[in-house]
């Protein structure tokens, strides 16, 4: 049973034998974000596409570590198969792999039906509602890092690429002494991703590299493409780039910021301007604000998703603690950018790096599509700086507690999918329980000479 229209697939192959590519990797996320995928003959690309391509359902739930987690319909099913079907519009030459072109995968179950812990398939749900009320959503990704290099005097065996304080927005060698930034900027600028700018973050060997926004399903394809690319040119020079929320006690974590608007059906009209309201802002606007500010607790198990992410919130960390929302203010969970007119957006700055780019999209569009449907009304902007929780309430201070919301708050699942969300908690309380029955460097140390 096919689930797209195969007559492209021949098309597409001759296309792709005269470019010379002869290999096309079909991926998608699993439920981490991690690019799982075959490499598949051209040659026999039109034959092997057609019928669709399996693969073992219970692989959405492997964990870093190699275990596989169960959830409904995986390991206790029997590991039964989901089928990969290709996106061909996402087709795109690999500029570091010649021969090979990556395509996204729509992934289904073998009965027809839309496989339910598809994180693509989970945003492509939200985009729905949207459309429904006759919106465009446009999304526009800025993802964080950190580069490492190989070091025998640390414990990890890694250390932070080009160490040395105070270089944020620093370009060229004081900060990147071997220009791999540089290199990356320009050979993802190959890659199809819309990347338009790059620059040192606030702490050693942290970077940022900024992604166009463009509407949500293919923003989420492209930081999806984004992160895995980085971290094959880190691979490629002998480094390493991580995501990780939160990898120093030293130094900052990483944030994933996502700038979200609103457009008419046919793409003309900004929807979160107005400029006969004082602060330039529509109602529509405050509406969804107000869904993401009442639906936060539960989008953090999605734009927050490790244990780890967790240590990366506090007082003066320049990373959301409480729930709010401000007019040009960098210590708000929501920040309202100054532009008006088509370049009217929020800022949810939520989210940090480790993030699955579908989820916390889907999270996000999910939060603020209850605001507008329900029409809720947001509180008064942020004056001044934030983290003063007697003025807001604060968000989850762990994994454990955003899964509870997400769990409780019912709006959301429903969004998200029930059987995805069952799905998601089951193996998040996974990642959890191993982790608490983990003797970590910390309890050695705190412990083992005085008691």
């Amino acid at each position: 049973m096919t689930h797209f229209d195969t007559s492209r697939l021949a098309e597409v192959q001759n296309q792709l034998t005269e470019r010379g590519i002869d290999v096309v990797r079909l991926g998608y996320a699993d439920i981490i974000g991690t690019d799982r995928g075959r490499d598949l003959l051209v040659n026999r690309f039109a034959r092997t596409a057609g019928s669709g391509v399996p693969f073992c359902r219970s692989v959405y739930g492997t964990t870093p570590q190699g275990d596989v987690v169960d959830f409904e319909g995986g390991t206790s099913a029997g590991l039964p198969d989901i089928v990969a079907f290709p996106d061909l519009d996402t087709l795109q030459p690999i500029p570091w792999e010649p021969g090979v072109a990556h395509c996204i995968a729509d992934l289904f179950d073998p009965d027809g039906s839309v496989s339910p812990e598809s994180p693509r398939a989970v945003l492509k749900r939200v985009v729905d509602k949207f459309t429904e009320l006759g919106i465009r959503p446009l999304v526009g990704p800025e993802l964080e890092f950190y580069l490492l290099e190989e070091s025998e005097q640390s414990p990890s065996g890694w250390r932070r690429y080009g160490e040395s304080p105070g270089n944020v927005y620093v370009s060229g060698l004081r900060g990147d002494p071997e220009n791999v930034l540089l290199s990356a900027l320009r050979t993802i600028g190959d890659y199809g991703l819309e990347v338009v700018a790059a620059n040192h973050e606030f702490s050693s060997g942290q970077f940022e590299i900024n992604l166009w926004h463009s509407e949500a399903l293919d923003a989420a394809d492209r930081a999806h493409r984004f992160k895995a690319a980085v971290k094959e040119l880190a691979r490629a020079r002998g480094k390493l780039a991580t995501f990780m929320a939160k990898p120093f006690n030293d130094e900052g974590g990483s944030g994933f910021h996502l700038h979200f608007s609103a457009w008419s059906e046919d793409g003309n009209i900004p929807l979160f301007d107005d400029p006969e309201s004082p602060d330039g802002l529509s109602d529509l606007a405050r509406h969804a604000v107000a869904g993401i500010l009442q639906h936060a607790p539960a989008l953090a198990a999605v734009s927050n998703p490790t244990i780890n992410s967790y240590k990366r919130f506090g007082p003066d960390t320049l990373a959301p603690w409480l729930i709010d929302w401000g007019l040009d203010n960098r210590s708000a969970m929501v920040r309202i950018p100054p532009e008006r007119g088509g370049a009217s957006r929020l800022e949810l700055r939520l989210g940090d790096a480790s993030a699955n780019p579908y989820l916390a999209i889907a999270g996000l569009l999910a939060a603020a599509y209850l605001g507008i449907r329900d029409k809720l009304a947001a509180p008064a902007p942020l004056e001044g700086y934030g983290y003063d929780p007697s003025r807001s309430p604060k968000l989850p201070a762990s994994l454990d507690a955003a899964l509870n919301a997400l769990r409780e708050d019912k709006a959301m699942t429903g969004l998200l999918g029930e059987q995805f969300t069952r799905t998601f908690d089951a193996y998040k309380r996974n990642e959890i329980e191993r982790f608490n029955r983990f003797i970590t460097d910390w309890e050695f140390r705190e412990y083992t000479y005085h008691l």
